[in-house]
C-alpha cells in the first residue's frame, strides 16, 4: 500500500532530519553556534547587564576621588553706601566691595576611609562582573533552548500534518470498503474521529511553533530561517559527576559573586570604623579684595591652614552602623554557603537529566522501529480480516507518539548537554569559543578608573 510505505519512510525521516545529531548543515543555514553568537551580541538583558557593569566601574573612580584635592573659585561684588560722621567729619561714601578667591582642600588622613572605599568599589566591580557572566550563561542557555524548540516544534508539526494526510487516505479507503460491505459504519466513524483529532493536533502544533518562534525572536534577535540541526555540547561536559561538581564549586559565577559580596560587606565595616578615627587635612586659599574699607583700596591675602578633627561622640549612630555592617557580613557569608549548595544541586540535577536523555534517545529509536514493524503487520492482518480498523488506527497512533517522543528526546539530548555546561559555570562565549567578538569588561574599567575630569563616556556620549 503506497500510503503505508510513505508513512513509514517519511515519518521517521522527519525527526531525524530536523534534529539528527550528526547531520551536515547546509551552507546557508543558521547554526546553533551562530544563533548563540547573535544572542550574545544583541540580547537586551545581556546588553543591559553590560551597561550596569559600566556604571559600577565608575564607583572606583568615585572612591579614588578621596585621594585628590578639591578646588573652588568664588567671586562677589556689591554696592555699599555709608552716611555718617567719622572723627567729627560728615561722610557720604559709596563703595563697591568685591573680590575673588581660590580655595584648595587636600585630605591628608581620613581614617583609611578612602582606601577602604576603593577596595569596596573594586570588589563590587568584580561582583558585578560575575553577575554579568551569570547573565551571559543564562542568555546562551535560553537561546539554545529556544533554537532547539523551534526545530522540535517544526518537526512535530510536519509529523502531525503527515499524520493527517495518512488518516485522510485511511478514511477514504475505509469508506470504499464500507460501500462494498467489507466494514461497518462504526469503522468509518472511528476513522473520522481519529482524523478530527489529528487536525486538532495540527492546530496545537502550529500554535506551539508560533510561540517558539516568538521566543526565538526575543532571545536571539532575528526570525528563525533554515535552522541547521543542533548538536550536543558534549566536548565541554566534564567526564564524571564528581569532576563537574568540583569545577562548579570552583568556577561558578554565582558562588564567586557571593564571595565578592563578602569583600564588599567587610570593606563597609572598615569604612564605618574609619569615621571614629581623627581626620587631618590641609587648606590653601588666595583672595583678592577691592573696596573693602574705603574706595580704591585693594589687597591680596593668602593662607595655608592645617586642620585636624577628632570625633568624640555622635549620639551612637556610627557605632550602630558598624554593628549593622558586621551582621551584613555574616549574612553575606551565609549566602556563599547557600550558593554552593544551590550550584551543587543544579549540577546533580542537570547531570541526571543529561544521562536520562541519552537513554531516552536510544529507547525512542527502538520504540519507533518496533512500532513501524507492528503497524505494517496490523495493516496486513487487517487486509485479510484478522484486525479491525480500530486496531490499525491504534497502531498508527502509537507510531506517531513514538516519533514525537523521539523528537522530544533528541531535543532534550542537546538542551541538557548545554544545561550541564551551564550548571558548572562554563557556558560562556570565551570558554566555548563561539565565533563572535568577546566583550571585555576590563577595557571600560581601565578607561574610567583614573579619569580626573570629563563628562563624556568612553563611547562618546
Amino acid at each position: 500500500m503506497n500510503v503505508r510505505r510513505r508513512n513509514s519512510a517519511a515519518g521517521i525521516a522527519l525527526p531525524l532530519a530536523a534534529l539528527a545529531l550528526a547531520v551536515a548543515a547546509p551552507a546557508a543555514a543558521e547554526t546553533l553556534e551562530s544563533a548563540l553568537g547573535r544572542a550574545y551580541m544583541a540580547n537586551p538583558a545581556l546588553n543591559a547587564g553590560r551597561a550596569g557593569l559600566r556604571a559600577t566601574d565608575e564607583g572606583v573612580a568615585q572612591a579614588l576621588s578621596g585621594y585628590r584635592p578639591t578646588a573652588s573659585l568664588s567671586a562677589d561684588i556689591g554696592l555699599q553706601q555709608f552716611q555718617g560722621s567719622t572723627q567729627g567729619f560728615q561722610r557720604n561714601q559709596v563703595t563697591r566691595p568685591g573680590g575673588a578667591g581660590l580655595t584648595i582642600n587636600q585630605t591628608l588622613f581620613d581614617g583609611f576611609q578612602t582606601n577602604n572605599r576603593t577596595r569596596q568599589a573594586e570588589s563590587d566591580v568584580l561582583r558585578t562582573r560575575e553577575s554579568l557572566r551569570l547573565t551571559e550563561m543564562n542568555t546562551l542557555f535560553n537561546a539554545a533552548q529556544a533554537y532547539m524548540n523551534v526545530l522540535s516544534d517544526t518537526a512535530n508539526l510536519e509529523l502531525q500534518r503527515n499524520n493527517v494526510e495518512v488518516l485522510e487516505e485511511q478514511l477514504r479507503q475505509t469508506r470504499d470498503r464500507f460501500n462494498v460491505g467489507e466494514v461497518t459504519r462504526t469503522d468509518v466513524a472511528q476513522a473520522e474521529a481519529r482524523l478530527a483529532l489529528a487536525r486538532s493536533n495540527v492546530s496545537a502544533a502550529e500554535a506551539s511553533l508560533r510561540a517558539s518562534i516568538g521566543n526565538f525572536r526575543r532571545l536571539i534577535g532575528v526570525e528563525p530561517r533554515q535552522l541547521a540541526p543542533g548538536r550536543p555540547l558534549d566536548r565541554f561536559v566534564p567526564a564524571t559527576l564528581d569532576a563537574a561538581v568540583t569545577i562548579g564549586l570552583k568556577e561558578h559565577p554565582q558562588i564567586l559573586s557571593t564571595l565578592h559580596q563578602v569583600d564588599v560587606a567587610e570593606a563597609q565595616v572598615k569604612v564605618l570604623e574609619g569615621q571614629l578615627y581623627p581626620r587631618a587635612g590641609l587648606q590653601g586659599a588666595v583672595n583678592q579684595r577691592y573696596d573693602s574699607q574705603f574706595p580704591g583700596d585693594n589687597g591680596v591675602t593668602a593662607s595655608i591652614v592645617g586642620q585636624i578633627s577628632i570625633p568624640l561622640y555622635e549620639g551612637g549612630l556610627t557605632y550602630s552602623q558598624i554593628r549593622q555592617a558586621k551582621e551584613l557580613v555574616g549574612q553575606a557569608r551565609i549566602n556563599v554557603e547557600d550558593a554552593r549548595d544551590l550550584v551543587r544541586s543544579n549540577i546533580v540535577t542537570a547531570w541526571g537529566r543529561l544521562e536520562a536523555s541519552k537513554a531516552q534517545v536510544i529507547a525512542s529509536q527502538a520504540q519507533v522501529q518496533a512500532n513501524e514493524v507492528a503497524l505494517n503487520g496490523v495493516r496486513e492482518e487487517a487486509r485479510v480480516g484478522q484486525r479491525t480498523t480500530l486496531d490499525v488506527l491504534n497502531a498508527q497512533q502509537e507510531l506517531l507518539s513514538a516519533r514525537v517522543n523521539l523528537i522530544t528526546a533528541q531535543r532534550d539530548r542537546v538542551i541538557f548537554s548545554y544545561g550541564v555546561v551551564q550548571a558548572v559555570g562554563r557556558l560562556t562565549v570565551r570558554y566555548t569559543a563561539l565565533p563572535v567578538a568577546i566583550y571585555s569588561p576590563k577595557e571600560h574599567f581601565d578607561q574610567v578608573k583614573d579619569l580626573w575630569f570629563g563628562v563624556r563616556t568612553p563611547d562618546g556620549r
